[in-house]
């Protein structure tokens, strides 16, 4: 492989790793400072990673520009500030009222062409700081709501309080709002317990390295 020509990695992003650690390992492996991923996977997600090394990462945005496809679970009845298992509960719902019809009827809500509000706990800036920071602070944090496309939002609700989801969507889309708006129309909240993004375009996670196994094949070549 010649990086500084120009490559494209597939990693399947480990679970606590952020996607600059990734970065950050495979740039300290190869030796150039022209790593970086074009699209970011929040620390407690896992799945799909696109590398790019040397010249190929001026394609980022174009790999950025691309549609997701997504698989976890939410839990209804409790929500986190964060909504996900990042921060602590904080807050406790009755959810026994709630049949999976109204799941399905809740997550179709939230299908199309929606505006959505991004979660506190994200790396958006405001007044050029990450809202996320803010968040941590107990800062009041109001962002402002934008456009994204769900194509798909398949839900299986079989086991409540757990809700299997598959979704498919636009660059910029939020999963832990989708999560968190489906709970607020439920009336009983909810939270995100796992995420793996499975696809990004035509590019899927079955084809993708194990970080540590990638990390030996350099090391290897």
């Amino acid at each position: 492989m010649d990086f500084e020509i120009g490559e494209v990695f597939l990693i399947d992003k480990p679970l606590e790793w952020t996607s600059f650690d990734v970065v950050k390992k495979i740039r300290g492996r190869l030796k150039i400072k022209k790593v970086g991923h074009a699209g970011t996977l929040d620390p407690l997600a896992t799945g799909l990673l696109i590398v790019c090394a040397g010249k190929a990462t001026k394609n980022i945005n174009e790999y950025q520009d691309l549609g997701k496809t997504y698989t976890g679970t939410m839990v209804l009845g409790k929500t986190t500030p964060s909504v996900d298992l990042e921060t602590e509960f904080d807050s406790e719902n009755p959810f026994d009222h709630i049949t999976p019809k109204q799941v399905e009827e809740s997550a179709a809500q939230w299908t199309g062409d929606i505006m959505q509000v991004p979660p506190i706990f994200s790396a958006i800036k405001v007044d050029g700081e990450r809202v996320y920071k803010m968040a941590r602070r107990k800062e009041e944090v109001k962002l402002k709501p934008r456009p994204v496309q769900v194509s798909l939002f398949k839900v299986d609700a079989s086991s409540l309080p757990e809700v299997k989801f598959k979704i498919q969507c636009s660059k910029g889309t939020y999963i832990r709002s989708l999560v968190r708006d489906v709970g607020e129309a439920l009336g009983c909240g909810a939270y995100m317990s796992e995420l793996r993004r499975t696809a990004i375009g035509d590019f899927e996670v079955e084809d993708a390295f194990v970080l540590e196994d990638f990390i030996s094949r350099l090391q290897r070549d």
